[in-house]
């Protein structure tokens, strides 16, 4: 274990939090808020907790993949508890667990609040609460990568521990031309939504806010109806970038590249679009008697399926209302999630179809026991690595749940909210049902409650194995 890189890493990562928190300060001193000496406090401790860890470099700068992980998972929860604190300062969020739950819930760009009135938040305080969804999205080691050169390529291990998706490949030969790549995409789809919302005529506050949310498919939104105080038009913009964040940036890449073709063929991409297709399809249809028109119905059941299937959460009606059958397909996209690659959660699109086409070969070999079968996307060979990855995931993600289902049930909540709390926190997505429902919050639960799902959040963002190999005693070798 390269002790000293990790020390070296951590030590970046308080620097970066240190430039983050430079912006609400900014915020503040607009808006004449008091909050910001909360921020600038915790931001000199940060800046003084990076120099400290960084003053000494280490000697080989080598990292391989336990190293990655462990890099990965520290990292997410010093982000966490550094940026949780000018919450607790300044008195906004008095309580130690509630501002880390929250903050936590920002990083992870999960969207789930424990705020009763998120109104009477200062702006410094909404402004950093969102933006935290912006830094999480993409993820804070792609950005340092994007900057700061590791030896050779060892970077890809800290890639492959925070990008969400069951493999993560290079764009292109070098690590960090592919961190600044994937980052110059990203940062330039929440300029263009910005863009967008302000032609609608929205502030260019909440503009900023909304985008940081959309990018990172976060959805902590700064007003207490979530969204739906905003326009069609503005709702519209918010579906379709939700939709857009969505997408595996690997496709935006090879357009860019002027590769449309080899895009297009990308089969995880139509079946993302063909679920959200029907999905608002049959959804529409099972609301349509519930709003004037046909065409609201459609709208409303578009922003419902983008806001959960990408797990950003951002809300337009109360759809604890609507028809089982809208329920229980919106509950099922939690699960399903966006695609490998984009800033969405969930267990992911990719990893649904690897699992179809795994149960196929293995109906296909009952039957026919002499033939071979191999599993292929996009015409290529899926690696048996990468096909027992899947299994492992999915083996791991139904422990953590039920573990954490079964905890948080000592809290004597309905079956209902226990069940979509667990699922909306592990795949990232925000709101559930029932007390976690669209107008409701998580703040009725334990504080044990609050750290468990405290870390299926962190869990669910980094792909379940980084969380994990801290409890293990052979990690620290």
């Amino acid at each position: 274990m390269n002790y000293a890189m990790i020390r070296y890493m951590l030590g970046y990562i308080c620097y970066f939090e240190a430039v983050f928190l430079a912006l609400p300060c900014i915020v503040s001193i607009i808006y004449k808020e008091k909050s910001g000496f909360s921020f600038a406090a915790i931001m000199l401790l940060c800046a003084a907790i990076g120099f400290t860890m960084t003053f000494k470099k280490p000697k080989d700068r080598t990292m391989f993949a336990k190293e990655g992980l462990v890099i990965v998972a520290l990292s997410w929860i010093i982000l966490s508890i550094l940026g949780a604190m000018p919450f607790v300062i300044s008195g906004e969020i008095p309580s130690m667990t509630d501002a880390f739950f929250e903050t936590v819930s920002g990083f992870t760009t999960t969207g789930a609040s424990i705020l009763t009135e998120v109104e009477s938040l200062s702006q410094t305080a909404l402004f950093w609460r969102s933006f935290t969804h912006w830094v999480g999205g993409m993820g804070v080691l792609v950005f340092i990568l994007a900057i700061i050169p590791t030896k050779s390529d060892s970077g890809i291990h800290l890639m492959r521990a925070e990008s969400p998706g069951p493999s993560v490949n290079k764009l292109v030969p070098k690590v960090r031309t592919t961190a600044m790549i994937l980052y110059g995409i990203y940062l330039g789809m929440t300029v263009v939504e910005i863009v967008f919302l302000l032609i609608g005529g929205m502030p260019l506050f909440d503009a900023l806010t909304i985008a940081f949310g959309t990018a990172g498919t976060g959805g902590f939104a700064i007003k207490n109806d979530s969204i739906s105080s905003y326009s069609t038009y503005l709702q519209g913009i918010v579906t379709v970038f939700m939709i857009l964040f969505g997408i595996n940036f690997h496709v935006y890449y090879l357009f860019l590249v002027k590769r449309p073709k080899e895009a297009l063929r990308t089969g995880e991409l139509w079946a993302y679009l063909g679920i959200i297709g029907t999905s608002i399809l049959v959804i529409a249809f099972s609301v349509r008697d519930m709003f004037p028109s046909f065409f609201m119905a459609f709208h409303q059941s578009a922003f419902q399926v983008g806001s959960i299937i990408t797990t950003t959460g951002y809300a337009t009606v109360d759809y604890e209302t609507w028809p089982e059958i809208a329920r229980t397909i919106l509950v099922l996209l939690m699960f399903i999630g966006a695609c490998a690659g984009s800033t969405g959660g969930g267990i992911k699109v990719s990893r649904i179809i690897l699992l179809f086409k795994g149960v196929k070969k293995e109906i296909t070999m009952i039957s026919h026991p002499r033939s071979i079968k191999k599993v292929k996307i996009d015409g290529r060979l899926v690696e048996h690595d990468v096909v027992r990855s899947v299994n492992a995931f999915l083996v791991i993600y139904a422990v953590i749940f039920v573990i954490s289902l079964m905890i948080i049930s000592l809290d004597n909540m309905d079956m209902t909210t226990n069940f979509t709390a667990i699922a909306a926190t592990l795949n990232n997505v925000g709101p559930g049902l029932g007390v976690v429902g669209p107008t409701g919050n998580y703040a009725a639960f334990s504080d044990l409650s609050k750290l468990v799902m405290s870390f299926d959040m962190l869990a669910g963002r980094l792909e379940l194995l980084p969380m994990l190999i801290l409890f293990v005693p052979s990690t620290w070798r």
